[in-house]
């Protein structure tokens, strides 16, 4: 089917295209075999990457050698039809890992990696506390069954008054429709900040241990122990970069004899 021309949504030239509207149905292995077809005509492809978690099927990547393919990728395929479907094509927001490591040096490579990670982490934070809000705007099943209940005797019209009336709630009865704490985000899906909170750690490990652990990352500052209680510590770095650097090193990690994975979040603010 013909090509239509439209001009791209406005992000800036780079060689990454970002392709939406695709048939999600399709199998991840038999989309990426039909878009290479297609766009291997306009330039090299480097990378190819089809997205295949629920939130984001039906969207790719198609990573050129170099903007001039990508231009031209996005002036002659915008809106052609794939498996019964209008491409939407635009330049992708940010850059690949691919062109980053074509491009750059390793250490670059590795800033360019923390910096998605953490934009992924700040995601999934606000899309908890989203998800948190948008339960607390629900009625409870209890509170429904409540407001739809035929009338209680101890809440009849009193024909004296033309009022209702209401026995009085026994003194220490609580409801048990209290709503949920909004701000209590899972810790997996905290947001990054430059302070780590590690958890089932074995009970001989101390700082001097944990330094030289967390130690190895970027920007590490020291250990902090809790006074009192075992198993835990709070780990510092200088910026946010060192702290999901080793978060993202650590995390799990197998230590003592009874080789239990350690937990790492970030702290909760």
């Amino acid at each position: 089917m013909a090509a239509v021309a439209a001009p791209a949504q406005g992000s800036t030239p780079n060689p990454t295209v970002y392709v939406r509207n695709l048939e999600e149905r399709i199998k991840p292995d038999q989309l990426k075999e039909a878009l290479t077809e297609i766009f291997s005509e306009y330039g090299t492809i480097i990378d190819l990457v089809a997205k295949t978690n629920l939130k984001a099927k039906g969207q790719a990547f198609i990573v050129f050698e170099n903007v001039e393919a990508a231009e031209r990728a996005i002036g002659e395929v915008q809106g052609f039809e794939l498996f019964e479907k209008p491409m939407v094509l635009d330049y992708a927001r940010t850059r690949s890992d691919a062109i980053v490591k074509r491009t750059g040096n390793e250490e670059e490579f590795e800033a360019h990696k923390r910096r998605r990670l953490a934009e992924k982490e700040r995601k999934q934070a606000l899309e908890a506390i989203e998800s948190q809000k948008s339960q607390l705007k629900r009625p409870s099943a209890a509170a429904a069954a409540a407001n739809n209940a035929p009338t209680d005797p101890a809440t009849a019209i009193n024909p004296t008054t033309n009022r209702p009336t209401k026995q009085p709630r026994a003194s220490g009865l609580k409801s048990t429709n209290a709503a949920p704490n909004p701000a209590a985000v899972p810790d997996e899906y905290l947001p990054p900040n430059k302070i780590l909170f590690v958890q089932n750690l074995p009970e001989d490990y101390d700082v001097e241990a944990l330094s030289v652990i967390f130690g190895r990352f970027d920007g590490f500052r020291e250990v902090r122990m809790v006074p009192g209680r075992k198993g835990i510590a709070f780990v510092e770095y200088e910026s946010e970069g060192g702290a999901i650097g080793a978060k993202e090193g650590t995390g799990g990690m197998a230590l003592g004899n009874e080789g239990k994975g350690v937990k790492v979040t970030y702290q909760r603010q």
